[in-house]
C-alpha cells in the first residue's frame, strides 16, 4: 500500500481524511487499467481498513475511472490465472467489507472498471461518465461479478444489451437504470461522494455492518460458474487473438 506522499509513481494513492478513506487509481498512461499490482495495493488497502469508516474508490485523474483490466496482462493469463479469482476474489472481498463502500465515477468504468464500481455498496457518477461491459468482444466473458451484479442493478433487459452488444451507458441512463444513486457535474464529484460518505457516517457503524450482512443474505451470485468459464475462454486462440487485435489498434 502506498500514501499519498510516497516519492515514487505509485499505481494507487491512498488518503485519509477522518471516516473517509478515498483509494485513488493512478494508471493515468493506460486509463487505470487493472493489474495484479493495483489488485495487491486494494487488498493491502483493505488488510488496513480495520476501523469504522468509508472507503471511496476513485481516480487521481478527471475525466477517468477505470477502463477496465490491462489487456497486455489480461492476455498473457490462462486457466491457472483464471482459477485464482483475481479480480473477481478482490471485488467480492469489496462486496463484503464490514462498511460501506462509494465508487466515484468519471469517465470511462469499462469491464473490470465497471465491476468494480457495482461491487461497492454506493456509486456517484459525474456527467462524464461512462459504463460497460465489452468483454465478449475480446473473448472472455464479465466473470468478475459483472453477469450477475449487472442483472441485480439494472434488470436483465439492459444487461443482455451491454454484455451481449457492448452497449455503452452515460451517467443519465445509468442513473435511469439503477446503476448509479447519484449524478453531478464531474467537477463537483469529490465533494458529492465526500457529502454521501458523512451522511452514511451519521449513523450507528454497528447498525451499518449489521445492514450489510442483512442486505448480503440472499443476493444471487453466479462467482464459481463465471470463474470456471473464464478458465476455459483464458486457453482460447480466440481470446489470443481478439485481444492481440485491441493491443495493435491501441498502439496506433
Amino acid at each position: 500500500m502506498v500514501t499519498e506522499d510516497s516519492p515514487t509513481d505509485p499505481v494507487l494513492i491512498v488518503r485519509r481524511e477522518a471516516h473517509r478513506t478515498w483509494i485513488g487509481f493512478n494508471r493515468p498512461e493506460v486509463r487505470n487499467a487493472l493489474n495484479e499490482e493495483v489488485v495487491g495495493s486494494i487488498h493491502a488497502v483493505l488488510d488496513e481498513a480495520t476501523e469504522p469508516g468509508i472507503l471511496i474508490f476513485h481516480s487521481t485523474t478527471p475525466g477517468m475511472f477505470v477502463a477496465g483490466a490491462d489487456i497486455a496482462e489480461l492476455i498473457e493469463r490462462g486457466a491457472d490465472d483464471a482459477l485464482r479469482a483475481i479480480n473477481a476474489g478482490l471485488f467480492e472481498r469489496i462486496e463484503a467489507h464490514r462498511w460501506p463502500t462509494i465508487a466515484a465515477v468519471d469517465g470511462w468504468a469499462l469491464g473490470g472498471g465497471c465491476e468494480l464500481a457495482m461491487a461497492c455498496d454506493m456509486r456517484v457518477a459525474g456527467t462524464r461518465a461512462r459504463f460497460g461491459q465489452p468483454e465478449l468482444s475480446l473473448g472472455i466473458l464479465a466473470g468478475a461479478g459483472g453477469n450477475w451484479r449487472l442483472v441485480q442493478l439494472v434488470g436483465l433487459g439492459l444487461a443482455r444489451r451491454m454484455l451481449y452488444t457492448g452497449e455503452i451507458i452515460d451517467a443519465d441512463t445509468a442513473l435511469t437504470a439503477g446503476l448509479v444513486d447519484r449524478v453531478c457535474p464531474s467537477e463537483e464529484l469529490e465533494a458529492a461522494a465526500a457529502a454521501l460518505a458523512d451522511t452514511i457516517a451519521e449513523r450507528s457503524w454497528r447498525a451499518l455492518e449489521l445492514t450489510k450482512l442483512a442486505l448480503g443474505r440472499h443476493r444471487p451470485a453466479t462467482t464459481g460458474f463465471d470463474v470456471a468459464a473464464q478458465a476455459l475462454l483464458f486457453e482460447s486462440e480466440d481470446k489470443k487473438r481478439r485481444m492481440n487485435d485491441f493491443l495493435n489498434r491501441r498502439r496506433r
